[in-house]
């Protein structure tokens, strides 16, 4: 007999069951319908706030995505007369995608291959890859490529790309570098000023459609959108007629004596700013990954090898500075000597023998090297060895350019007495070009070191980038060039000039071997200086490395480069004679 289940009546009249586990079930659904009551509030505030009050960011988002900042062109590159020596030129790359195709690739070729220059087989051969994005030409203008973006082809992609162009050639092209837009690489002064060059002086960004279109909106400038965005101009110190007749007379050398390379640098004394610098063999960078590494270094730079008698300069000047000697001084001349194992003798002794009692303009004119050995034994090595670093060698002068050495200097402590003596006439140490011109430079410049660079500063930019530092007086300095200026005029050098006072040296030096063990018969042929002597203008150098022929000095290979080049530069920048002033106040 089954059991009736009683039930009882509520207040309101509803029946329910007298059953325990239908009142925890009930329960459980009550509190399941609760959570998923509230949990569809929640979502409801959720959308409320995200629709209306956009929480979550997505409109900001959604427009970054659409945002895209402009292609921004290098800034040209001119010299310091405004003359053009580097700019880009605009170009596109097409690209297809076969997952977009809504045409076969014997179609897409046929509506291309008018604008592309490109055969029929040949693209369809490229749309017909296996490849998810397909190169089909690089470097087409802007007109080319404004006639396929017409074409409205969804599988076609153009991307903008700038080709970096040298309108001068080779011109200075150690100086400018070059520019590979395709893996942001350069050299030279692409590279030290690149940021620079790439910089603009506002944030132009806007939105952008799917298919590239512009949306256009009340903060956008017209101008912005519609003229391509350039970097900054950079202005170097370089003078392109200097440049060009530096690098005229260089090759006409290099090719005359067969020589291995060569290099001219030519410097304003008070500034530092470099006005040619020229270093053969020369390239082109508008195809320099057709020229080598060699061809592309700028080795006055970057190389050392010993300045030979040019350093004698330098010898004198650091004895003058530690007080050892004055300028009229008197050494006694032997003509040769021996130290230790080694006899060293003047280049002329089998001619002249022993000059006897020289003094210093003989010294220069005659290039003794005894002399030059006896002034450098005066100092310690120590005061020696901390002139030098005073004027710049065993270290990097700061040119703003890459890849400079320090050189090689060695330290006192492991100078010998061979050493110590044959520093004194340029082969116990190793020096750039560029550091050689600037110890130099500080003579002409009345005793003022200055950095050299290539770069053109405002004033107050050179205040705080280009460093000075005074390394001798002003009087020790003025002496020196006294010196350099009659030995000049007291002999038959060929940097002798008709109308101008010129304070220089010739140098010629052994090369050393590739292996560094010992010197080949090959030479390093040089002259330095600089003009007018009375109130310097210019400093120049010159170094001729590995001539061939017969009768190699620095005073026949170097020099008659150094008088052209000074010739020609004393017409470009339109220098006072100093000689004639002199004739005129007599």
């Amino acid at each position: 007999m089954r059991r009736l289940q009683t039930a009882t009546s509520d207040i309101n009249g509803e029946f329910k069951l007298n059953n325990p586990k239908q009142k925890q079930f009930e329960i459980r659904v009550g509190c399941l319908q609760f959570v998923f009551n509230f949990c569809v509030v929640l979502l409801l505030i959720y959308l409320f706030l995200n629709q209306v009050f956009d929480i979550r960011g997505y409109k900001d988002r959604a427009k970054f995505q659409r945002t895209s900042a402009p292609f921004v062109l290098r800034g040209e590159i001119v010299d310091r007369n405004g003359v053009k020596l580097a700019s880009d030129d605009t170009s596109f790359n097409v690209y297809s995608h076969p997952k977009y195709y809504d045409n076969s690739p014997e179609k897409l070729a046929d509506m291309l291959q008018p604008y592309l220059g490109i055969s029929h087989n040949e693209l369809v051969q490229k749309f017909s890859k296996d490849e998810s994005v397909i190169l089909i030409k690089k470097g087409i203008d802007r007109k080319t490529a404004d006639k396929v973006k017409a074409l409205g082809l969804r599988e076609i992609s153009l991307e903008v790309k700038n080709k970096r162009v040298y309108p001068q050639g080779s011109l200075a092209s150690h100086i400018l570098g070059y520019y590979n837009a395709d893996a942001d690489m350069a050299g030279g002064v692409e590279y030290v000023a690149g940021n620079y060059l790439k910089y603009i002086d506002k944030s132009i960004k806007y939105e952008k459609m799917p298919n590239g279109d512009i949306i256009y909106n009340l903060s956008i400038d017209p101008a912005d959108v519609s003229a391509p965005v350039m970097g900054k101009t950079l202005k170097l110190t370089i003078d392109s007629p200097i440049q060009h007749i530096c690098e005229k007379y260089l090759y006409g050398m290099v090719q005359k004596t067969n020589a291995l390379r060569g290099a001219i640098i030519v410097l304003s004394p008070k500034t530092g700013e470099i006005l040619a610098l020229a270093a053969y063999p020369y390239y082109n960078p508008n195809n320099y990954a057709k020229h080598s590494l060699i061809e592309m270094k700028n080795w006055a730079l970057t190389d050392v090898y010993p300045p030979g008698s040019t350093f004698k300069i330098i010898t004198v000047a650091s004895a003058m500075l530690n007080s050892k000697i004055n300028k009229n001084t008197k050494i006694m001349d032997t003509g040769k000597m021996k130290i230790g194992w080694w006899e060293i003798s003047n280049y002329d002794y089998r001619e002249r023998g022993a000059p006897g009692l020289i003094d210093l303009v003989y010294l220069f004119q005659h290039s003794s090297n005894i002399g030059s050995i006896k002034i450098a034994q005066m100092m310690s090595a120590q005061e020696f060895y901390d002139a030098l670093q005073l004027f710049g060698f065993g270290q990097r002068t700061g040119i703003d350019l890459p890849g400079e050495s320090t050189g090689l200097l060695p330290e006192p402590s492991s100078w010998d007495a061979a050493t110590h003596a044959s520093m004194g006439y340029g082969y116990g140490s190793s020096v750039t070009a560029i550091q050689m011109i600037s110890a130099v430079n500080a003579i002409a410049n009345g005793g003022v070191w200055v950095m050299p660079h290539v770069i053109k500063y405002s004033d107050e930019e050179a205040e705080q980038k280009v460093i000075q530092r005074r390394i001798m007086t002003e009087e020790q300095a003025s002496q020196m060039r006294d010196l350099l200026v009659a030995s000049i005029e007291a002999g038959h050098s060929l940097g002798k000039m008709d109308d101008y006072y010129v304070a220089a040296k010739t140098g010629t030096s052994r090369r050393p071997n590739d292996n560094g063990v010992g010197y080949s018969n090959k030479l390093y042929t040089s002259m330095i200086g600089f003009l007018p002597a009375s109130d310097p203008k210019v400093t120049i150098y010159v170094v001729i490395d590995s001539p061939q022929g017969g009768g190699l000095w620095g005073s026949t290979v170097a020099g008659p480069v150094f008088k052209d080049v000074a010739t020609e530069i004393v017409r470009i920048l339109n220098i006072n004679p100093d000689k004639i002033s002199e004739k005129e106040n007599t």
